[in-house]
């Protein structure tokens, strides 16, 4: 390889060490995204073969196989991809014609199946378009060019949400507008919940109720009851970064596998308390973990 490419790979190696050591506390903000993991997410009908075009680079934002080996803006993470970097940027400056990459399309965006040197390479070099063949994967939602896991997870939740609030007319229906969560398909997971209780009420009359109804019942006797009981044990105080829903159906699914195992007998309240003990008596470790760490180093100074 020339002293040229070299430099190449040297100066994109560096700018993957540089974007590890600015995300040293959050490593995740700087690791490419994983199309299989978007995928199960997403859950896309069918597969379309829509064939060659050029494409924006910009939007090409994750990988099927190789998320591992590259950060989140294509750098190259490991020095042992050099030669194989180095081949594909020699050809590139002798202006060898290379053959187009294969892509997902999906929401709008890109994740490579088979390329990923090229585009690392096109995008150490400032290119802005390159030559993919493309199988589209079918799917509502349309999601913005992002860097993150954690940035284009949010943009499915607040998809989600807008589907669900659309869908049940849950806001008109309970001025409640509020339901929101940390995580992917929780939304489902909520209507769901509506479902079941709509079905044991319906157990009861003759007339069946109206969704409405069911949703009217279902948020004034389960979901307030639980996070009143989530507010009077201060539960949000010592779990950060989750939402009262996350709390919901976590209480939730923790009480119905209790029930399973020792019957309809237990309070709410025990299992409510119960989380809170775990998880206050993790927060005093993790702090006197970090007292003991700064008096060690104190110590050795």
């Amino acid at each position: 390889m020339s002293q040229e490419t070299e430099n190449d790979f040297s100066k994109a190696r560096n700018k993957a060490l540089i974007n590890e050591l600015q995300h040293i506390l959050t490593p995740e903000e700087a690791s490419m995204i994983s199309f299989k993991q978007i995928r199960q997410i997403i859950k896309p009908q069918n597969e379309t073969y829509v064939g060659m075009q050029t494409i924006p680079i910009s939007k090409i934002v994750g990988s099927e196989g190789r998320y591992k080996d590259f950060d989140n803006q294509f750098f190259p993470k490991n020095s042992f991809m050099k030669e194989r970097w180095e081949h594909v940027d020699e050809a590139v400056i002798k202006d060898i014609i290379l053959p187009p990459i294969r892509v997902y399309e999906l929401g709008g965006l890109y994740f490579v199946r088979d390329g990923n040197h090229r585009v690392s390479v096109a995008k150490s070099k400032g290119v802005e378009f390159i030559d993919a063949e493309i199988v589209s994967l079918q799917t509502e939602i349309k999601l913005s060019p992002v860097r993150t896991l954690g940035e284009m997870l949010r943009q499915i939740i607040v998809y989600e949400k807008k589907n669900f609030y659309f869908e049940t007319s849950f806001g008109d229906i309970t001025d409640y507008w509020n339901l929101d969560f940390s995580s992917p398909g929780q939304y489902d997971i909520i209507y769901q919940h509506i479902l079941t209780h709509k079905y044991f009420i319906n157990q009861g009359i003759k007339k069946e109720i109206t969704m409405e109804a069911a949703i009217t019942s279902w948020f004034n006797t389960v979901y307030m009851p639980v996070i009143a009981v989530i507010e009077k044990y201060k539960i949000m105080k010592y779990i950060k970064k989750r939402t009262a829903g996350d709390l919901y159906i976590w209480l939730i699914h923790c009480y119905d596998e209790l029930k399973k195992k020792f019957g309809d007998g237990i309070p709410l309240d025990i299992v409510a308390n119960d989380i809170k003990q775990e998880y206050k008596w993790s927060l005093f470790k993790k702090i006197k973990n970090l007292k003991n760490k700064l008096l060690f180093r104190r110590k050795k100074k």
